[in-house]
């Protein structure tokens, strides 16, 4: 792990073309902006790691194709059944 130190409005570059600029620094809280191509995903980890948590949960679950469809199914009848009810 490299560790650097920055000021307000200091930036760092990876590789030559993501830039991570130094916005705001308050107390333990620093805002950062980060300038990257669109085809570059820029997550927060605690929200990479939630997503990840989910979908190992859902493989773990075990549910069969045969139910997944019937799921799927009940789903799409769903709207339709409502809109005849009005």
């Amino acid at each position: 792990m490299l560790v650097l130190g920055r000021k307000k409005g200091e930036s760092l570059l990876i590789g030559d073309d993501i830039e991570i600029t130094i916005l705001e620094a308050s107390g333990d809280t620093v805002k950062i902006g980060i300038t990257a191509p669109k085809q570059v995903s820029v997550l927060r980890k605690e929200l990479y790691n939630a997503v990840e948590h989910t979908n190992k949960d859902a493989f773990q679950a075990g549910i069969s194709l045969e139910e997944l469809t019937l799921q799927m199914k009940k789903i799409r009848k769903a709207p339709n059944e409502d809109a005849k009810g009005e």
